[in-house]
């Protein structure tokens, strides 16, 4: 959805959040940024881009039962479908990034400290545009909201 976050969704192989790590202080940012470092300790002003973990385990996560209000792109003629949310801590960077969960990936699919891997999405698209995303599914699960 956003240019400079992912790479390219492609067929889903070596799918990954691009992130930033600072040249100065070794920081890892995501978001990234591009022009200075967030550490308030840091001068850095050279951040260079990394791609993330592709896997991590669950931090946290919960029922999103509403429509979110804009900027949230949504088509109210459609029936709002509950998504799960889920904050997941990078396998190597240990740091939190938040986003949905997989489709058919439920509240009951995921527990705390369970392993879940990135794979690409789609948000929305229409007749000359996809909106890719990305979600988090847990390893091993069978994409039928069946459990691990």
């Amino acid at each position: 959805m956003v240019p400079g976050w992912f790479t390219d969704a492609g067929d889903g192989a070596d799918f990954r959040l691009l992130g930033t790590r600072c040249g100065a202080c070794g920081a890892v940012f995501f978001p990234r940024e591009d022009f200075f470092c967030r550490d308030p300790g840091c001068a850095g002003t050279e951040p260079a881009e990394v791609p993330l973990s592709a896997r991590g385990t669950v931090w946290s996560y919960t029922d999103g039962r509403y429509r979110p209000p804009p900027p949230y792109v949504s088509d109210p003629a459609v029936p709002w479908q509950p998504r799960t949310l889920v904050a997941v801590e990078l396998a190597a960077e240990r740091m939190v990034v938040l986003g949905q969960a997989a489709p058919g990936v439920t509240a009951a699919d995921l527990r705390v400290g369970a392993a879940v891997e990135l794979v690409p999405g789609v948000l929305s698209e229409d007749a000359e545009t996809v909106w890719t995303t990305w979600w988090w599914r847990p390893c091993g699960h069978d994409g039928n909201g069946g459990r691990p």
